[in-house]
């Protein structure tokens, strides 16, 4: 067990990781030009934190949560997912003092213990936009967009936009008292989360995965059909917006979200190109968040989005990720005292922004070459004793083939103009 990673944890090996840090730029170049800022929030937090504010009859509370007691006797929980976190330090800090709408994204890592599957680990990362200060159905419509927008940059196709109003306390609270006067008679037949759920939070109970809770209340009330006035106007220019916005969308009453802090707007985003798990994105409104944990009532709207199924989906669209270029320069020595030359030349080299390497295994002038290969230098620099004593090196095109004499004094500047630098 010690050389194995704990089940559902994945390392992000050098040949892989440049597929990471492409689709983080562009997420971050998305973002910026939404106008929002980067937070950092830590890896874990107390326990009440995301007692309170995903809720405790979410399934993530219930049953995925990672945690434990610090040595002082803490309650601390590994962060299931990225919205309680960022909320907690906008009251902590009273970031709500300053100028509204506030807007934040992140790239964070997140736990939860489930079963490990196709794009969900154990260990799972999420880029995430949270939005506060603004009740306005546009700004709903902007985090969509900006999601929209982040996969046609992307260049991924097939994904579908399902959009739901799950209501506010004043509608809900009436929605609740017929959803429960619909489930009593079926409350034996349910599983025991969704009979935990009953009294707490009956509308959980529409999120079931349980097949046979599913095929029990396939005539439910929907929440959609019992809006106030305002969730329903509010839900209607949503709609009209995202018609603004050119983006297609579908309506799916059925739409709850896996979270307790949701209200008015609930949506995902779907790809049919992962197997079971077709949401890749999820968010929506939890305009009672911030006043739940304690500070000022402050309206807000955000989403997440789990990035290994972000990569999933990418593969499966036959979308490839541009390669990290290689190498610029590859020293290949002959002898000691171009070994240090080449030392020192490298030190020069990386000054000037010249990504550059030699051999530190003492192999053949051939293997050096073959190393060079396999690290896809654009150039190799050959030295010898000889070329030291001399002041002059052979630059090798790895590409061409073609070789050229070339003064140490004059290396940098050569190379600036073949690399364009």
């Amino acid at each position: 067990m010690l050389t194995k990673a704990p089940k559902g944890t994945k390392d992000i090996l050098a040949t892989e990781v440049y597929k990471w840090q492409y689709i983080e730029k562009i997420f971050r170049d998305v973002c910026e030009s939404f106008g929002y800022k980067e937070i950092r929030t830590p890896v874990f937090e107390h326990t009440e934190l995301f007692e309170r504010g995903v809720g405790e009859t979410t399934d993530v509370v219930q049953k995925e949560m990672y945690t434990f007691e610090d040595k002082a006797g803490r309650s601390i929980t590994l962060k299931p997912e990225g919205t309680a976190p960022v909320v907690r330090a906008l009251i902590e800090h009273k970031l709500y003092s300053g100028a509204m709408p506030l807007k934040f994204f992140y790239i964070t890592p997140c736990y939860r213990y489930e079963r490990p599957q196709a794009g969900r680990l154990r260990e799972f990362h999420q880029f995430g936009i949270e939005v506060f200060g603004s009740s306005q159905p546009a700004v709903d419509v902007e985090v969509m967009s900006l999601v929209y927008n982040f996969y046609k940059v992307l260049g991924v196709e097939g994904i579908g936009l399902n959009i739901n109003n799950i209501g506010c306390p004043k509608c809900r609270a009436d929605y609740n008292l017929k959803l429960r006067e619909y489930l009593k008679d079926k409350l034996d037949n349910l599983c025991e989360t969704c009979q935990s759920r009953y009294e707490k939070n009956p509308m959980r109970i529409l999120d079931c995965k349980n097949e046979k809770c599913q095929a029990e209340i396939t005539d439910a009330p929907l929440m959609i059909n019992h809006l106030c006035d305002e969730c329903s106007e509010h839900f209607e220019r949503v709609k009209e917006y995202l018609d603004i916005a050119g983006i297609e969308y579908k309506v799916d009453p059925k739409i709850v979200r896996g979270l307790d802090y949701y209200t008015k707007t609930a949506f995902e985003f779907i790809s049919k190109e992962i197997g079971s798990q077709s949401t890749v994105c999820g968010g929506g409104r939890y305009d009672r968040l911030v006043e739940e944990l304690g500070g000022p009532y402050t309206p807000a709207v955000g989403f997440g989005m789990g990035i290994e199924r972000l990569l999933l989906t990418l593969e499966n669209n036959g979308i490839e990720i541009p390669r990290e270029k290689g190498l610029d320069i590859f020293i290949v020595t002959i002898g000691e005292k171009a070994d240090k030359e080449a030392f020192r030349l490298l030190n020069n080299l990386r000054k000037n922004k010249i990504s550059a390497d030699k051999d530190y295994l003492g192999r053949s002038i051939k293997a050096q070459f073959k190393y060079s290969d396999k690290l896809e230098a654009e150039y190799t620099i050959v030295i010898g004793d000889d070329e030291v004593e001399k002041g002059v090196v052979t630059l090798k095109s790895m590409h061409t083939g073609e070789q050229q004499e070339v003064k140490l004094s004059n290396l940098i500047d050569e190379l600036k103009s073949r690399l364009g630098r």
